[in-house]
Order: C-alpha cells, then sequence, then structure tokens
C-alpha cells in the first residue's frame, strides 16, 4: 500500500506555545495539501525543546494541553499528525523501578499525540529517558513502557520519541513487534560534531532490523547552549537514506512509501535534496543558528564586538554579520600602548568588510588614570623609573577597561555584547573575569582555537572578509610588549588535545600521558583547567558543538580535593 508521509522539520521555541501552534498548524495544512496522509512533527513541538523547570509551573502544561485540544480541532480532514507535547498522566509510573525517577509530584510524560479528523485518536509516552549531558528528562517525566501503532491510511505506524531510537532493540522493535510497518521518531537532537553519524547508524539500524522504513525529524533552532540543526532523514526497510531535510534550517519534506513484502520508500516527485555542509561549513552554520536565535529571541536585534585584531574577535564579528547582518552590528576597536598598529588597522579592515559601525576607543588615557588611581598597591607601566615590571594585574585592567567601554555602549543602545573567547582558552583561564568575558553570549565559547582557525579559513573561500594578516600572525593578547600566547602555554596543537582529552573524553593524567603528552605539560594544563572552574561558572552562555562543552554538559565541582 502506496501513501504519503511529511517530515515537519520545526522551527520551535521554547515556551512560545501560541507560536508554535501557528508553526505546526501551517506546516500541517501545507503537508496536507501537498496529499500527505501524515505529518510527523518534532519532539515536544508545542513546549519547545528543552522546557527544563517551565514544566514544574502547572499554568504552563495546562496551556500546552489545551493548545493539544485546538490543534486537533483546526487541522486539515483526512491527514493525521504526530504532535510532540507533554502529556499529564494518571499518577501511575511504569514500575518500582521508577518511582524516584520523576522531580515534580505531578505525573508528566514527554509525549505524542496523534491527531485525526478534529480528534485525539492515540497517545504515546516516552521510555527512555535520557539524563546525561545536556538532558534533564528524568528529572521531569515518567517513562512509559507500552507501544503505540496506529493506522494511518491503512498503513500502521510504530511512534517513538528521540532517546528511544539510541538503543538495539527496546521501543522500536516493540512497535515493529506490535504490527508496525513504518516507525516514526520524533527527535530533539542537539547538534555536535560527528552526531549526524551516528544517528543515521541507529536509524538504519532499526530500519534493516525491523524490515520497515523509518521516519526520522529532527527540531531546528539555537536554545540557550544547544543548537538543533534539523537533518532529519528517511530510510527505507533496507536501510538506505532516501531523503533528507535541510540543515540548521525549517524545511516540510515530502516522502512517498509503499509498504509490505516489497517495501520501498522514494521521495515525492517536487522535492530536491539540498548539497551537504562540509565538516567546518556545518560548525558555521551551527554557530551562526545559536547567534541569531539567541540574540533575536531575547529581543537584541543589535549586536557589539571588541576587536582586537586578532582571530578570535574576527571570526566572531564575521559570524555576528552573517548572523544578525553587519548593519546591526557595532565593532570597537580598543587599542592600549601595547597593541601593534596592524591590530588596528586589520579590525577596520574587518568591519569594513562586514559593513560594521565601527569605533576607535584608545584606553590609553584610562590606563593611567587607573593607574595613578591604584597608586603603589597595583604594579602599573611598563617604563617605569624604579624598574618594577608589572603583572598580571596590570594585563587583567586593561582588559576590564574594555569590558567597561563595551559594557557602557551596551547599557547605552540595548545591543548584546558577544564575547570573543574559545573553547581553548575559556579552558585553561586564559580570559579575564569582568574583562573580556563581559557580555550577554560567547559565540565560540565551545570551539577549540585551531577550528577557530578553520572556519576564519572556510569563511573566506567565497571572498575575504577576515584579513590574510590575522589568519597569519602569532596569537597575543598584546597586553605587555612583544606577547606571545606560547609564553605562557603550550603550542596550539597540543593544547587542544589535551583539553579533548581531558573534558571531552575524561582521560586522567596517566591517560593523557600514555597518548605521547609531557607529564609535566599535561599537570600544568590539568591545573589550569581545574583551577579556572569558577571563571566559567560566571561566563556567558555559547552554542554547544563538541561531545561536551563547558556548561551544563559538565558538570564538576567548583572546590574539589582531586588531582588526577
Amino acid at each position: 500500500m502506496a501513501f504519503t508521509i511529511a517530515l515537519a522539520q520545526l522551527h520551535a521555541q521554547v515556551g512560545d506555545i501560541d507560536g508554535n501552534v501557528t508553526r505546526i498548524r501551517t506546516a500541517w495544512q501545507e503537508a496536507a495539501a501537498a496529499g500527505a496522509d501524515l505529518v510527523v512533527t518534532t519532539e515536544l513541538a508545542l513546549t519547545g525543546y528543552p522546557p527544563e523547570d517551565l514544566l514544574l509551573k502547572p499554568e504552563f502544561v495546562a496551556a500546552n494541553l489545551a493548545a493539544v485540544d485546538r490543534l486537533a480541532a483546526s487541522g486539515p480532514p483526512g491527514c493525521t499528525l504526530l504532535l510532540g507535547y507533554v502529556g499529564a498522566g494518571d499518577g501511575q509510573a511504569t514500575d518500582e523501578v521508577h518511582w524516584d525517577v520523576a522531580l515534580a509530584t505531578r505525573d508528566l510524560t514527554n509525549s505524542v499525540a496523534v491527531l485525526r479528523d478534529g480528534e485525539v485518536v492515540a497517545t504515546y509516552d516516552k521510555l527512555r529517558l535520557p539524563n546525561y549531558g545536556v538532558f534533564d528528562e528524568a528529572r521531569y517525566f515518567t517513562p512509559r513502557d507500552a507501544p503505540c501503532v496506529v493506522d494511518v491510511a491503512g498503513v500502521a505506524v510504530g511512534v517513538t520519541v528521540c532517546e528511544d531510537l539510541w538503543t538495539a532493540s527496546g521501543p522500536v522493535q516493540a512497535a515493529v513487534a506490535a504490527g508496525a510497518e513504518v516507525v516514526a521518531s520524533l527527535n530533539a537532537s542537539p547538534y555536535h560534531r560527528g552526531k549526524r553519524a551516528d544517528r543515521e547508524a541507529w536509524v538504519r539500524h532499526h530500519a534493516r532490523r525491523g524490515q520497515v522504513p523509518v521516519l526520522y525529524c529532527n527540531v531546528v533552532g539555537g536554545q540557550d547552549e544547544v543548537v538543533f540543526d534539523g537533518d532529519s532523514m528517511v530510510a527505507d526497510a533496507q536501510g538506505a537514506v532516501i531523503a533528507r531535510g535541510r540543515q540548521f534550517s525549517p524545511d516540510l519534506i515530502l516522502v512517498e512509501l509503499a509498504t509490505g513484502p516489497a517495501a520501498t520508500a522514494r521521495p515525492a516527485a517536487d522535492w530536491q535534496e539540498e548539497p551537504r555542509l562540509d565538516a567546518v561549513g556545518e560548525v558555521w552554520h551551527a554557530l551562526r543558528r545559536g547567534t541569531r536565535d539567541y540574540c533575536l529571541r531575547n529581543g537584541f536585534a543589535r549586536a557589539i564586538v571588541a576587536l582586537s585584531g586578532g582571530i578570535d574577535s574576527a571570526v566572531v564579528a564575521a559570524l555576528a554579520a552573517d548572523a544578525l547582518g553587519g548593519d546591526r552590528l557595532v565593532t570597537l576597536a580598543l587599542p592600549s600602548p601595547y597593541s601593534s598598529p596592524g591590530s588596528v588597522t586589520d579590525a577596520a579592515a574587518l568591519a569594513a568588510a562586514i559593513g560594521s559601525e565601527h569605533h576607535v576607543l584608545d584606553i590609553s588615557g584610562p590606563i593611567a588614570a587607573v593607574g595613578e588611581m591604584l597608586g603603589a598597591l597595583v604594579v602599573t607601566g611598563f617604563d617605569r623609573a624604579d624598574g618594577q615590571q608589572p603583572g598580571v594585574a596590570y594585563e587583567n585592567l586593561q582588559s576590564r577597561l574594555r569590558g567597561l567601554a563595551v559594557m557602557a555602549l551596551s547599557n547605552e543602545t540595548g545591543a548584546i555584547v558577544l564575547t570573543t573567547g574559545n573553547k581553548s582558552e575559556y579552558a585553561v583561564g586564559y580570559a579575564t573575569l569582568y574583562g573580556d568575558m563581559s557580555g550577554g553570549f560567547a559565540p565560540i565559547k565551545d570551539v577549540p582555537k585551531l577550528l577557530v582557525y578553520e572556519l576564519a579559513r572556510w569563511r573566506n573561500r567565497t571572498g575575504e572578509v577576515i584579513p590574510q594578516e590575522t589568519i597569519t600572525k602569532a596569537p597575543s593578547a598584546e597586553l605587555r610588549p612583544g606577547q606571545l600566547d606560547q609564553d605562557s602555554l603550550p603550542s596550539y596543537e597540543v593544547l587542544d588535545q589535551l583539553v579533548t582529552g581531558y573534558v571531552e573524553q575524561d582521560k586522567g593524567i596517566a591517560g593523557l600521558v600514555a597518548d605521547g603528552h609531557d607529564e609535566q605539560v599535561v599537570r600544568r594544563v590539568v591545573q589550569l583547567i581545574d583551577r579556572a572552574e569558577y571563571k566559567r561558572r560566571q561566563a556567558a552562555p555559547g552554542p554547544k558543538i563538541t561531545a561536551r562543552a563547558f556548561g551544563r554538559d559538565r558538570r564538576v565541582p567548583i572546590t574539589s580535593g582531586w588531582r588526577g
């Protein structure tokens, strides 16, 4: 039997129930007009994902339930919708093993409503509740171990949700055992590098094992520290992926299925797949989507970036221009007596290339004034008659004066300050609290230093935006004469490997040494990473693009006696 399905890859927003209703209804109507028998939405499409402690508000849950009824009553006739929503159960957990898993006293479920012809004809409650990385589902939801298979135009469709797919057997196979000829999976799967290969492997596995087509629909958008990339897919009963959704953009993917012993699947006649992004390009688009959604959904139409003339601020400014538009960006060069002339001219060249409003504010006077105020309390200036050499306090003073300037402009204009630190620097504390860490969002917070350079080169492929001198010169904070990053840090080739091993892979000192790194360097870097946790707790949020980001993805104590 042949029938047509549509994957509604939505740009849902957390908490915007009315807006999400409109997005869902529009996609449902468009799919029905194109002849779809079934429309698959995304996980918790009504509430947005993750709703977090909004789920503890009874009014929020009630509004979500009322929206289910509104959608059911207003949907196009003859077309079935699989709708992700928050269910309010009957107070009975699946079994005694799960009794203490959920925090909420109310029995909430991560659910799917099957809507057709004005009614809710069936529901499914997610069984596998992830509670690792950025996920906290066991804090809110109760699992259910009951498959859902519903008739859609004579085809038995099994319903699952996200993590249900990420296991060799489990809910997908339970749906097949219950008679499903097609399995739909509603997802809110955050992006990180390499994630697509993992998703596709699980989709292929279940399609081949169950000998059924698998419909994988994923949400799009930035939500605080996570980015959802869409990239939905349909696999036929042999496990071949025959259609995909756009990356980082909403989409409606139409596919024609034939079920039974000769089950096949093919894209609808008018569907055309867009070229896939390469490994660096998808990171750029993830950062762009995360930055755009964070700014606009929080009411910031304009942004401010302090340009040092270095690679990090240049990449952030180019990202911001792509995300918001260069005409909505203000860039500032804030030279000190230790800034090289090239840094100022490179900043100006970048500003001209992206079309930002650009200002140069020399901080030499404020540095001298603050030095005079501090007197003998802090050693300032490198040309002192007494020969004393200033330390890190004087370097940080310069950074904090820059932070003061950008935050003053933010207060005056209402624009958001985008900070410019990368993951390598945040890891070892090579960033100044209340200085260059000042701001509302950190676009490259999870981007290792070497990847920052790759992003710059990728962005320049279609025409130079980031000056070549910015890419080729040795990295320096320029807070003292002749300063280079490598004066106080290992090479970034080494540092990035150590950060990946220690932060993302949980390797200890012995494991990193076994990888071939010098033990003295390892111990020093590990100590720097551990000691900088208090700084990172005070940092602005930024989009996750690696397997484990700082923040909610990695939760370690600030105060700890562990040293290995």
